[in-house]
């Protein structure tokens, strides 16, 4: 029976999406739920499993492919056998002894003597060799190595098998950084191959695969020296980035977008946290860190004034009754916004938890859209960057975005004497369509005061 395998029901708000890399090609056997293909949205990147055991028969998009809901992409036979060489095998027919007997383009060779026997053992040699390597080379080729599509280019452009480089991205797939760090290894360090005259080896030894060192993919692109003294490089942008780009332009578009911004005392939350990390990790399975102190302070601001956890729906102003912290994360596919939903009701254990598994699973590529979807404001630490100083962008339909920056010692005045104290500054950026001056510039300031002094997060003051 033949299955069609369909691209499965994209989110309302998602109209195609991308066909990231095949795992299987046609004549592989499969088994019912293994992974076949990666779909890319806008937001994530689904797994398509297998409808069902069989043989992948034929795949009708290739890489890179858009596609859209319940699109069928490829077809599985259930009755077919395959194998790992991409060869379908079918029912042999009964009594068929001389069809089922290997085939050989070959004459029987003779019994030898003397020079002649050695020279049929040199000849036999060789073509044993002849076999071995071409074997090698088959299954280097057919191997479950994967290169993302823009790396794969790079690697043919720079001769290098995609066997070579040691893949970092998901699943060990090859992504553009590890391309450009393999050519510029390549570049940098080739040297002239001699060729030796040719002789009959009676054994071959496997060559050691080069040493190719795993690095997390290379934030910006870095253009091999191969590519020339003036080099460009022309890629699609991902879907994500897109998706991106488009929010970031209607957000510039369509809010009166202003920032105001305010310095913070970070020493008292340092005390805080370096009197308990140690208790605090113990007990509860997680680091402490600073994350929750801001979303603890932010949820502060925000119930008094509520304004600033509204958003603008047409000609109307919503204010929600419910806090869902939107944290700005980045990831290998661009800079994602995971929710965590009723903050108001969450520990600062809780929110540690939720933001540590929310970081593993942006950089595995595993967060679903639901996490990403909604959100009534939204915090950005640039500060793990080492940012100083920024004024972030609102991320629309929300009305306001806190930017959090880099702890720095810093020279301040109290009571009239000149100190040192770990200073952060706070920037919010708010929507001035429904937030004005005053509410904006009170609710930082709410926000600087619960930080300076945390008390007042649990006594809700």
């Amino acid at each position: 029976m033949r299955i069609e395998v369909k691209v499965p029901q994209l989110p309302e708000s998602v109209a195609e999406a991308t066909l990231v890399a095949w795992h299987k090609k046609p004549g592989d056997a499969i088994k019912r739920d293994e992974n076949l293909i990666d779909v890319e949205t806008d937001k994530v990147v689904l797994e398509l499993p297998a409808p069902g055991d069989g043989v992948l028969v034929e795949t009708r998009k290739t890489d890179g492919s858009s596609v859209t809901s319940n699109e069928v992409i490829a077809i599985i036979d259930t009755e077919a056998k395959g194998t790992m060489t991409g060869a379908v095998e079918t029912p042999k027919a009964p009594n068929a002894k001389a069809a089922a007997a290997p085939a050989t383009s070959e004459p029987t060779p003779r019994p030898a003597t003397g020079t002649a026997q050695a020279a049929t053992a040199a000849e036999g040699a060789q073509k044993q060799l002849a076999k071995t390597d071409g074997a090698k080379s088959e299954a280097a080729a057919e191997g479950p190595v994967t290169a993302m599509p823009a790396a794969r280019k790079m690697l043919a452009d720079a001769g290098i098998e995609p066997a070579e480089v040691a893949g970092t991205g998901r699943g060990g797939r090859i992504t553009k950084g590890d391309a450009l760090g393999a050519a510029e290894a390549r570049a940098s360090t080739s040297p002239p191959v001699a060729k030796s005259p040719p002789e009959v080896r009676a054994e071959a030894k496997p060559a050691a695969p080069p040493a190719v060192a795993k690095a997390p993919p290379a934030p910006a692109i870095r253009l091999p020296a191969a590519l020339g003294a003036r080099p460009e490089q022309r890629v699609p942008m991902s879907r994500l980035r897109q998706r991106v780009a488009e929010r970031l332009v209607q957000s510039q578009a369509t809010a009166a977008s202003l920032t105001t911004f305010n310095e913070v005392n970070m020493q008292p939350v340092l005390d805080l946290r370096n009197r308990y990390k140690e208790k605090f990790e113990k007990e509860h399975g997680v680091k402490l860190g600073f994350m929750s102190f801001f979303v603890k302070a932010a949820v502060h601001a925000l119930k008094k004034f509520p304004v600033v956890n509204a958003s603008i729906d047409a000609q109307d102003i919503v204010y929600h009754g419910y806090f869902d912290i939107g944290l700005a994360v980045g990831s290998p596919r661009g800079l994602v916004v995971p929710i965590l939903r009723d903050a108001d009701q969450m520990s600062i254990a809780d929110i540690e938890k939720q933001v540590a598994e929310y970081g593993k699973r942006a950089q595995d590529g595993k967060l679903t859209v639901e996490e990403l979807t909604g959100g009534t404001f939204t915090i950005s630490n640039g500060g793990v960057f080492g940012s100083m100083l920024s004024t972030p962008i609102i991320n629309p339909p929300q009305s306001a975005i806190l930017g959090v920056h880099a702890t720095k010692e810093r020279a301040v005045v109290e009571n009239g004497q000149v100190v040192v104290r770990p200073m952060n500054f706070l920037a919010l950026s708010y929507d001035h369509r429904i937030i004005d001056g005053r509410e904006a510039v009170l609710a930082l300031v709410a926000m600087k005061e619960a930080l300076e002094d945390p008390a007042r997060i649990l006594l809700d003051l």
